[in-house]
């Protein structure tokens, strides 16, 4: 599908032993003006690349978050990083939150599926909400503020609990959300599914795949403070002393796959909550940052992303324009298409200019 607005195309080349997992980049992240970061849905790690020129990144460097962060799961047991955000010197991650369901296997019978397909799971470390000092394009446990010596920056995360982490076990209350945690419905069957992040000031914006509820998809809003060395818990916000904000967006019925802050605007990436070929789009959420909870919002419409035939399914957005010196965001995809794949690690990415 060809697109007016692509400006670039950007080979992002990683070790050989990642083969496999630049085809699920579900999050990308651009910072100093020459690091790209990245989440993959299937590893319990980020990964780094740096400019080499314009039209490339390369030097990939891997950064296990079990050095920083305590898993609440072997490290073997992926994350489902869905998002990477940077605010004040730290580096904001998040998983997917969500339970799955086993897919069938083609060389597998009908009676071998039927139970795959009624097996559904959920593994602790997709409940991960944290963040991890970022100086320099280095992640540390714990290092003073550049700016603020006195104060000290430290890896944390939102305390686990049995539901998953704090969060999941204040959501499983609420009116519009609770039922699909409680009822254990997978990320891809519209099921409860965080897939962007976005940090402003002290506020953190989480865009939800899904549940979409009659179209509308909904942006949560939390505020963490440390509760105890390498714990964060969530401050109470918004009204009746809730400990989240709720926002309802309309993105033509599509989820949010990524988020972005954008100065005091929230560039949204939206795509289908199902497992499907669909419209994936670009929004602006104007001033989304500053707006109350409980309303109904319209983002502008930006533009249509290409996807492709079971394959190019926009994953992750980061604003570019670092690079390019227009504005542009670049965007990475989930089960590239083949002609996007360059020796043993490499695979290409596209860059859109932004009107």
């Amino acid at each position: 599908m060809l697109n007016s607005h692509l400006l670039n195309q950007v080979l992002l080349t990683f070790v050989d032993n990642f083969k496999e997992h630049r085809e699920d980049l579900s999050a990308a992240l651009l910072t100093d003006q020459k690091y790209l970061w990245f989440g993959s849905d299937e590893t319990s790690t980020i990964e780094r690349l740096s400019l080499v020129d314009a039209n490339k990144f390369t030097d990939h460097q891997q950064f296990r978050v079990a050095e920083f962060i305590s898993l609440p799961a072997p490290e073997d047991q992926e994350i489902d990083i869905e998002g990477l955000a940077y605010s004040d010197y730290y580096l904001w991650f998040v998983g997917s939150h969500s339970y799955k369901r086993k897919k069938p296997k083609p060389d597998n019978g009908d009676a071998k599926n039927l139970k795959r397909l009624a097996k559904i799971e959920s593994e602790p470390n997709r409940y991960l909400l944290g963040r991890i000092p970022l100086i320099e394009g280095k992640l540390f446990s714990s290092c003073p503020h550049p700016q603020k010596p006195d104060v000290q920056l430290n890896a944390a995360k939102l305390e686990v609990t049995n539901q998953g982490n704090l969060l999941m076990t204040a959501l499983a209350e609420d009116s519009h959300l609770g039922l699909f945690i409680k009822a254990a419905i997978p990320g891809k069957d519209n099921g409860f599914d965080i897939e962007g992040i976005g940090v402003y000031q002290n506020r953190i914006f989480l865009g939800l795949r899904g549940p979409v509820l009659r179209g509308w998809a909904v942006v949560l809003e939390i505020e963490l403070e440390d509760s105890s060395p390498g714990l964060l818990k969530l401050r109470q916000v918004g009204e009746v002393n809730e400990v989240y904000k709720k926002h309802f967006i309309w993105l033509n019925g599509l989820g949010i796959r990524d988020l972005y802050v954008d100065g005091k605007d929230l560039l949204i990436l939206a795509g289908p909550t199902m497992d499907l070929d669909g419209p994936v789009q670009l929004y602006r959420w104007k001033n989304g940052v500053n707006l109350p909870e409980n309303v109904f919002s319209n983002p502008d419409f930006v533009q249509d992303i290409p996807y492709g035939v079971r394959e190019d399914h926009a994953e992750g957005i980061t604003l570019f324009q670092d690079i390019t010196g227009v504005p542009s965001i670049l965007v990475v995809y989930d089960s590239p298409a083949k002609t996007r794949l360059v020796g043993n690690g490499g695979v290409i990415a596209d860059v859109f200019g932004l009107e």
